[in-house]
């Protein structure tokens, strides 16, 4: 079996948290930001909620790094798993957005956390599919028994981002081309999640991770292209190859662990655009009732979707004990995975 194919028997997810930023910027008002320049290069106003179906985003108050943001979902994933903190053996943070190059963010999250100086903290960058790879990192400790509970953070912010890329696009150097390029940037949201995990003999908690597979297609990792103040994506073509690779990727888990339409209660799927959610419920023939979606009023909040849908629907009670749940994940560069959940 390749490495990539990753199965667990003893793992729980103790618990699993988010945490909303504060402030709603709707469509209408980016809109309306950039009224002048859509007419100064001929784009047609409303492809944010038409095309995007993106309504709303959220941002935080100025000042707030992203891991105030990770430690918000953390302090919260702590307290409702019922863990003592001293016995966390790992943290990672999974955020696209960082306080500094260097130190890790993870290292900051650990301090503001009061962690014990015996686990151990580190990033994990991998585009949108990083709090997946973290959710393996530790699955894969866990079953060694090398640490009894870990902790994966993340926190989002695309305040500047989207603040910059409006400012830009309204400069007189703007082309047609930009537009297209950074259109999708003005999709993005902010948001933070956490997740507990343990040795399920440990907990009493039902929730069993299963694992699952990755796979990379990595001749497109210049499809989208990101520094923390400008993204630049081919639009279509990111989509045309993420389709190619998450035929090839889910298609192969469903088939090798048997997941079927109708044993699957919830698919919690990364959260970019209408176009993107509808085209993979139309590749995999998913039912759209199992599909819930997040991005119209949160945006694409990158590796933080998939555990924020997840702690969404359950404080909204749609999952209920021994739910079969699939995790699906895409990201840049390009890599794609799905993993099982038993709830």
């Amino acid at each position: 079996m390749p490495k990539a194919d990753q199965r667990y028997t003893n793992i729980a997810i103790t618990s699993v948290e988010h945490a909303h930023a504060p402030i709603v910027v709707t469509s209408d008002e980016i809109d309306a930001q950039l009224s002048g320049s859509y007419e100064r290069l001929h784009a047609a106003p409303g492809l944010l909620q038409s095309l995007a179906g993106i309504h709303e985003r959220r941002f935080w108050e100025e000042g707030v790094l992203p891991s105030d943001a990770a430690v918000l979902a953390g302090e919260k994933a702590i307290e409702v798993s019922g863990i003592d903190r001293r016995d966390i053996g790992i943290i990672i943070n999974t955020s696209v957005c960082r306080d500094y190059i260097e130190p890790s963010t993870a290292s900051i999250v650990h301090g503001k956390l009061g962690l014990p100086d015996t686990a151990l903290n580190f990033d994990v960058g991998n585009a949108c599919l990083g709090f997946l790879n973290g959710m393996t990192i530790v699955a894969a400790m866990l079953e060694r028994g090398e640490i009894d509970h870990g902790l994966i953070v993340n926190g989002e912010g695309s305040r500047v981002a989207v603040e910059s890329t409006i400012e830009r696009l309204n400069g007189d150097a703007a082309t047609p081309e930009m537009f297209r390029e950074q259109f999708a940037t003005l999709t993005l949201g902010s948001g933070a999640a956490a997740m507990v995990m343990s040795r399920g003999d440990l907990v009493d908690s039902p929730h069993r991770f299963l694992g699952g597979l990755s796979r990379a297609n990595t001749q497109h990792n210049q499809l989208c292209v990101g520094q923390p103040d400008e993204m630049r994506t081919d639009t279509a073509g990111l989509l045309r190859a993420g389709l190619d690779l998450a035929k090839e990727t889910w298609q192969e888990a469903f088939s090798k662990f048997a997941f079927q339409d109708e044993t699957v209660d919830l698919y919690a799927i990364h959260q970019i655009s209408q176009v993107h959610t509808q085209a993979v419920s139309d590749l995999l023939e998913l039912d759209s009732d199992k599909v819930p979606r997040i991005f119209p009023q949160f945006g694409n909040t990158g590796p933080a979707s998939v555990p924020m849908l997840l702690s969404m629907q359950e404080d909204l009670g749609r999952i209920s004990e021994s739910d079969r749940v699939i995790l699906m994940g895409m990201g840049s560069g390009i890599n794609a995975a799905a993993y099982e959940l038993i709830w």
